[in-house]
């Protein structure tokens, strides 16, 4: 997979990251650095670990949908994306941020597994592709980590800030769409 590709794929599943984060950072206001820490940490450790729980599940049904893989891709992405586009269209609200620290416990696997779906997809895109998982995956996680880092930062500083997370969550999904086009194209389904 070429390396901006990659690089696309990787910004464009952080968003949803970096938005929480915002959220989170906006929420707790002073943020320590083992908060930091926990939530990139375990943000990077899903966002990487997803793909290959995808990747795997591709390797199952590859032979079946072979013929229609390119297709298949192109709708993960898109419906991907257009999620991403659409929950960034809905009105932010720090008030689904629990009282309590969402760094720790139950509400941080839960807010990980919600930020990571979608690399699940990918992964599974990336397997009906046939690319390898391990260098698209660890990408994936690091600069997940390093987008929660920044969200986290931009929150806990400039709560104000919060309302462009919808923006950067946005170009993701079109990211991820244009990505599913470009899949097509090398496919040769567009003359």
């Amino acid at each position: 997979m070429p390396p901006l590709k990659l690089l696309g794929i990787a910004v464009a599943l952080a968003m949803d990251a970096f938005a929480v984060a915002i959220a989170v950072g906006t929420a707790l206001k002073s943020v320590s650095p083992r908060q930091f820490f926990r939530l990139a940490w375990h943000f990077g450790l899903f966002q990487a670990l997803m793909p290959i729980v995808g990747w795997g599940a591709g390797l199952a049904i590859r032979e079946q949908i072979a013929r229609y893989d390119h297709w298949v891709a192109f709708t993960l992405l898109a419906l991907v994306g257009g999620n991403m586009i659409r929950e960034a269209l809905k009105l932010p609200s720090t008030a689904e941020i629990e009282d309590r620290d969402p760094t720790r416990g139950l509400s941080l696997i839960m807010l990980s597994l919600a930020t990571s779906i979608d690399a699940l997809a990918i992964g599974l895109s990336l397997s009906l592709l046939e690319v390898a998982i391990w260098t698209p995956s660890v990408v994936i996680g690091v600069v997940a980590g390093l987008f929660t880092l920044a969200g986290m930062a931009i929150g806990s500083r400039l709560w104000k800030l919060s309302h462009f997370s919808r923006y950067g969550e946005m170009a993701g999904g079109g990211v991820l769409f244009l990505i599913g086009v470009t899949i097509l194209i090398e496919h040769g389904v567009f003359p």
